[in-house]
């Protein structure tokens, strides 16, 4: 468990949700029904398994509060905030 709460690991799933939830919105925008109802799922349960790993994180002290607000609450309109939090927060340390 603690190698999944890990802020690079972290940052990969995030990247990897914000990419599932772009092929949603394409499939969405182009009506494919049954991509849509596929990646739907996995966008839902990606959003739900990011945030209880991000909050998990939170409470280990691994990232900061702000970060796993931007993902799970922010998150729900678009994991594309969690991802640009991410980046940010890596840039962040590199800056530091």
């Amino acid at each position: 468990m603690s190698r999944l709460v890990s802020e690079p690991v972290l940052r990969r799933l995030s990247y990897a949700h914000s990419i599932v939830y772009t092929v949603l919105l394409w499939a969405a925008l182009t009506d494919r029904e049954g991509v849509v109802s596929v990646v739907g799922w996995v966008h839902g349960i990606g959003w739900i398994a990011m945030s209880a790993l991000c909050l998990e994180a939170v409470r280990r002290r691994v990232i900061p509060l702000w970060l796993g607000v931007v993902v799970a609450i922010v998150g729900g309109v678009g994991p594309f905030f969690g991802s640009i939090g991410f980046y940010a927060h890596k840039r962040r340390g590199m800056l530091a």
